[in-house]
């Protein structure tokens, strides 16, 4: 059973680790990242949603039909998301204006929705959670590096600190949107090349 619950911790953190391995949960990837504290502030609100979301569900899993099954996660996941946002506008007001139609499109986020049906509404409460847990960290983590890199060579600072002396010419393309999708196809490559040569296959779900 401890087993159980490690790899299922440890499973979010690698082998299905959004948006790389499961190509999840791009669009805000690619539409928030242009600061670390972006990426960070995202992940974070995305992964709260996913551990209540998944705590809920499994814990309903047994009473919601399954006819109304997805209306029904989509209905308790867009009151955690307004939760979250309730929150976020009251204790970090500057962080979610820049975060903006983003939070509450997490909704929709097809790693939530995922989760929620691949995962909880087939095991237990608390492994759901620890489920929702890795899978947030794993997504935090991500969207925080995508964030990092297009901040640090974008603008020269890395959580709004100057990194370089003024000397340095910030590389502005990474900061648009031709440059979010580049920093994660170059982050995706290096991922696959190095998994190929550990001779690691992909998990599905």
């Amino acid at each position: 059973m401890a087993q159980l619950y490690l790899d299922t911790l440890t499973g979010g953190l690698w082998k299905r680790i959004p948006p790389f391995r499961l190509v999840l949960g791009l669009c805000p990837a690619l539409a928030v990242t242009m600061s670390a504290e972006n990426g960070l502030g995202m992940g974070v609100a995305t992964a709260c949603v996913i551990i209540l979301s998944n705590g809920v569900i499994s814990a309903l899993r047994n009473l919601i039909p399954h006819k109304v099954r997805i209306a029904s996660y989509i209905a308790i996941i867009a009151t955690l998301v307004s939760i979250v946002e309730i929150v976020m506008k009251a204790f970090f007001f500057p962080l979610s204006q820049q975060l903006g139609i983003y939070i509450p499109l997490i909704v929709v986020n097809c790693i939530v929705l995922g989760r929620a049906e691949g995962f909880a509404a087939k095991n237990p409460p608390l492994l759901a959670m620890v489920d929702g847990l890795s899978i947030g960290i794993g997504y935090g983590l991500s969207l925080t590096l995508i964030g990092s890199i297009r901040e640090i060579l974008g603008a020269g600072t890395w959580f709004g600190l100057p990194l370089f002396g003024e000397s340095f010419e910030p590389m502005s393309f990474f900061v648009s949107a031709p440059g979010a999708f580049v920093t994660i196809g170059i982050l995706l490559a290096v991922q696959n090349l190095y998994s190929r040569r550990r001779g690691e296959k992909f998990i599905q779900g």
